[in-house]
Order: structure tokens, then C-alpha cells, then sequence
């Protein structure tokens, strides 16, 4: 008995053993060949997957990148009356909101409007540039600040490359909180 265990034992491991050596000029079969061997496509070369043949695809027209938000208001003139009127804060007012608007006002804009936004921050002093308005002196909403920190006016260029939409009516409710401040 205990040789019958023992040949059998020595029979699995010959056998298992054998499978390793054989004819290695026959690959196994392979059911999705892209997948053993993708195919890779450098940038901007061509590609035969594709209806215009390039590897470098543009995104479909119409549709919008992920964590991007559309503004609908033109970079004119009357864009920015027309964001003036209808634009609103979609952000609640809270400590938070104020607390961030601050920071981001301290690091973007304070430089030129100043601490309280009087229109007299460290650029004017130095006469860097000149004419920067007090917030007081112009009619302003909030949708009137959001679009200058979208698109930029006069002088002053656009901050919507350094600032998030939560960010830029962050800043706008900070700024329309100083205006009030400075009507006092």
C-alpha cells in the first residue's frame, strides 16, 4: 500500500514536471490578441480608429469638461450690464464663504483695491497703476463683480484662470461686504 502511494506520488510529479518542457514554437491561443499586444499610438500621428485619422481627439462640440461651469455672459459691454442686472450669489452667506472670499481678496486683489477696497493697495501707493476705483464710488452687484473677476476690466485683467467659481462669489460676497463697510 505504502508503495502504491509512493509511486503514485512520484507518477503526479514526473507528469507535472513534464508539462514544463515541450514545444515552445506553438503559442497557446489567444482569444483577444489586442489584448496580449496593444497597439500603441504616438500623439499627434495618425490613427486609423478615428474618423479624421488623428490620435489626438478634440472634445465633441457642445458638451463641457468636467468641473467646468458655463458663464453665459459675453466679454462686452453689454454682457457685463446684462450680469449686472441678473446675475445673483448662488453661495449662501456664512462665516465660511466670508472667511475664504478674504483670503482669496487678500491674495488677488487687495495688491491694487486696498485692504478695505478704498482703491488705494500697494501698487497705487507706488503709482504702479493709477485710477483703481473705490468700491464705493461705483454701482456694483454682485453680478457686476463676478463678471470683472471673470473677464477683467479696464486695467484690471481676468482672475477666472487663479480662482474656482466657488471661489470668484467667494470674493464677491467679501467685496460686497467691504462696499458696505465703506458706505457707513
Amino acid at each position: 500500500m505504502k508503495n502504491i502511494l509512493k509511486i503514485t506520488i512520484a507518477l503526479a510529479f514526473l507528469f507535472s514536471l513534464s508539462s514544463c518542457w515541450g514545444d515552445k514554437s506553438k503559442p497557446n491561443y489567444q482569444y483577444m490578441p489586442d489584448m496580449y499586444k496593444s497597439v500603441g499610438y504616438e500623439t499627434y500621428t495618425e490613427n486609423p480608429n478615428f474618423s479624421n485619422g488623428m490620435t489626438t481627439q478634440l472634445p465633441v462640440e457642445g458638451t463641457i469638461a468636467r468641473g467646468d461651469v458655463p458663464y453665459e455672459y459675453e466679454n462686452t459691454n453689454e454682457g457685463y450690464e446684462a450680469a449686472k442686472i441678473d446675475l445673483k450669489n448662488p453661495l449662501e452667506l456664512t462665516e465660511a464663504n466670508l472667511d475664504n472670499g478674504k483670503k482669496m481678496y487678500d491674495i488677488y486683489c487687495m495688491s491694487c483695491h486696498g485692504k478695505s477696497g478704498a482703491g488705494d493697495g500697494v501698487l497705487v501707493q507706488r503709482e504702479k497703476f493709477l485710477g483703481i476705483p473705490n468700491y464705493k464710488d461705483r454701482e456694483i452687484t454682485e453680478g457686476s463683480i463676478y463678471h470683472v473677476i471673470m473677464h477683467g476690466r479696464n486695467l484690471m485683467g481676468s482672475h477666472s484662470s487663479q480662482l474656482t467659481t466657488k471661489e470668484r462669489w467667494q470674493v464677491t460676497m467679501y467685496v460686497q461686504q467691504l462696499r458696505t463697510e465703506l458706505l457707513k
